[in-house]
């Protein structure tokens, strides 16, 4: 019985990390946000944080988190071209609605942080670091330009060390919910050179490797960054967090209540929107509500198993 609840875990985590490897790769979505709204955000910050201190227990609930993530972002690198170019709006809204469908966690932890110890100074702090992280995420899309075409990257001594400090930005800004790391990538001017690089290795696997090479030597240092970069910006918030819960959340609450915007201002800015019709139109509706429905659904779902969280322990520890 414990294992099979801890085997049911494993593949909910896992398809939770797909979500969260898609969200990585869509421009104007956060990973870090998706994390938050399927309500695996504190444990994954946890595990990372304290990954050398209990290396087994961390690294037996990140696996499935990170396979999953992998998985999306090899999947959705490929299937991210079609879906901007011939169905825009129902992407932008199905991403919005499963950001919208974990606000309740975001509120309810925020909530319950402020009545633990009200006081009216840390509520005015709040607002405004929620205002501030609201503007600063509402300016990060208008920006940018849009990206342009699909090439992989050229490997070179100098494009190591860059992809390398990519990695830890582009990291860093995943773990960071609300904020955007292909967005910032995108900006930064790499975006697409990157998911070109992917694409190539991927094709490279089924073409005799031709190439793979040079798509290795560019994804290995932004791998190592991105690696280094999470593990750093996770001590970070879980510090914040640790003194100061109630504003950390505000903070989140502003990025979070602003990636909606972001989504659709990207994802109109790299294929547009005007040309949808009103099936279109009703389609992405019903698709924002059935995804919200599914987030909300994977947040609560945690919650309950959280509950039984100490005999699943038990069992990996054995």
């Amino acid at each position: 019985m414990v294992f099979h609840r801890y085997g049911m875990r494993f593949f909910i985590d896992l398809f939770k990390g797909v979500l969260v490897g898609i969200a990585n790769v869509i421009p104007g979505v956060s990973g870090g946000t998706m994390a938050v709204s399927l309500g695996i955000y504190d444990k994954m910050l946890s595990s990372i944080s304290n990954l050398l201190k209990e290396f087994k227990k961390s690294f037996m609930t990140l696996l499935p988190i990170i396979i999953g993530a992998a998985v999306g972002i090899v999947l959705f690198s490929k299937a991210i071209e079609y879906l901007l170019g011939n169905h825009a709006l129902v992407t932008a809204m199905a991403f919005t609605g499963l950001i919208i469908g974990g606000l309740p966690i975001i509120i309810k932890g925020m909530i319950d942080e402020y009545r633990e110890k009200p006081d009216v100074k840390k509520l005015i702090v709040g607002i405004i670091v929620f205002l501030i992280f609201l503007a600063i995420s509402v300016g990060m899309p208008l920006m940018s330009a849009p990206s342009g075409e699909e090439t992989a990257i050229k490997a070179s001594p100098l494009m190591f060390i860059i992809m390398l400090f990519m990695g830890i930005i582009a990291s860093a800004t995943m773990v960071i919910p609300g904020v955007s790391g292909s967005l910032l990538m995108m900006i930064l001017g790499f975006y697409f050179g990157i998911i070109g690089t992917i694409n190539h290795m991927v094709s490279s696997l089924t073409n005799g490797f031709q190439g793979i090479f040079n798509d290795i030597m560019v994804l290995l240092p932004f791998g190592i960054g991105a690696i280094l970069g999470i593990f750093l910006i996770s001590k970070i918030i879980k510090w914040l967090f640790a003194k100061f819960p109630f504003v950390t959340y505000c903070g989140i609450m502003g990025l979070v209540l602003s990636s909606p915007f972001a989504i659709f201002y990207k994802v109109n800015q790299e294929s547009s929107m005007a040309g949808t019709g009103v099936v279109g139109i009703i389609i992405g509706i019903v698709v924002l509500l059935v995804c919200g429905g599914l987030t909300f659904y994977l947040g609560k779902l945690e919650g309950e198993m959280d509950k039984n969280e100490a005999p699943v322990s038990e069992a990996v520890e054995k």
